[in-house]
């Protein structure tokens, strides 16, 4: 039997998720890569020149996993939190999800 495998590594090449769904790879790929863009702006924006790197990893992966609640917040959309868009990437995956925390 072979199985395939896909394994997301941020920049820094640590291991964020291993799944045998390649949909929700590229998803979490897009995720890290979209997160990575956010904190580089930040930085070079100042707008958080204090923050630790730990916490501005966490900030930027948390708004780019929500984006889409991010985007109707910015068109001065009301956002209850019952009828939060789905995360994104957060579709079912057709197999279980191992994610790694660093």
């Amino acid at each position: 039997m072979i199985e395939i495998e896909y394994i997301v590594k941020d920049r820094r090449g640590v291991e964020r998720l291993r799944t045998a769904d390649k949909k929700a790879a590229d998803a979490y790929d897009r995720i890290l890569e979209n997160a990575e863009h956010l904190a580089a702006w930040l930085r070079t924006e100042a707008v958080l020149p204090d923050l630790p790197e730990t916490q501005l990893e966490e900030l930027t992966l948390h708004l780019a996993r929500h984006a889409r609640t991010v985007e109707l917040i910015l068109k001065g959309k009301t956002v209850e939190l019952d009828a939060v868009p789905a995360p994104v990437g957060a579709e079912e995956p057709a197999a279980p999800l191992k994610m790694v925390r660093t």
